[in-house]
């Protein structure tokens, strides 16, 4: 079985002091850095809108303006940058609010030419991308664990995160902390 880590959105705009920050959103970073060694390889997504989205507010959108192409806060958090070989670019286009880092991508593709069948997730936040993201995964087939330590939620409603973090336990996706997740690879010899 070969093993890839979904770093999800861990982008400046959903960091704190960020245009849509995440609340603890960089607690996110240092799990899934632990996680990355164990991994064959290490893929980000990341929202990169047009200065235009729809996603937007005054476009019509739920969203402030964030993640725009070109700008630092589009940028991932330099410890994420470092650790993946990859970057996969969501929502590029106008009309599309991509959530899912496979909704409109090659994300599929480029995990199933490195032969990968099982997913480590993490990132920002809980209840939108890294809930598509999962959603998505389960239903192409993937073995998912999602690190519930390297997830934050925007809890627009209150209990969003937990009931996403239900939803996606009961749709197959194991619920793991780094640190037990490191110590079952460690103690059984995973291969990546």
């Amino acid at each position: 079985m070969t093993r890839a880590l979904i770093c999800v959105d861990v982008e400046h705009d959903f960091l704190p002091g960020g245009s849509l920050a995440v609340p603890d959103g960089d607690q996110v970073i240092e799990p899934l850095r632990a996680v990355a060694d164990l991994c064959a390889g290490v893929v980000a997504t990341r929202d990169c809108h047009p200065h235009d989205h729809a996603s937007f507010i005054e476009h019509g959108g739920a969203w402030p303006p964030h993640c725009i192409a070109g700008t630092r806060g589009s940028e991932l958090h330099p410890v994420i940058a470092a650790i993946a070989g990859t970057v996969v670019d969501k929502g590029t286009s106008r009309e599309v609010d991509a959530y899912s880092g496979f909704d409109g991508t090659d994300l599929h593709l480029l995990l199933q030419e490195m032969g990968v069948t099982e997913l480590v997730i993490g990132g920002l936040a809980t209840d939108y991308c890294v809930l598509a993201t999962v959603r998505d995964a389960l239903r192409l087939g993937y073995t998912v664990t999602v690190l519930e330590d390297a997830i934050r939620a925007v809890d627009v409603t209150a209990g969003d995160g937990k009931r996403a973090v239900q939803e996606m336990r009961s749709a197959g996706a194991r619920i793991m902390h780094s640190t037990q997740y490191i110590r079952e690879c460690l103690r059984t010899g995973m291969e990546l």
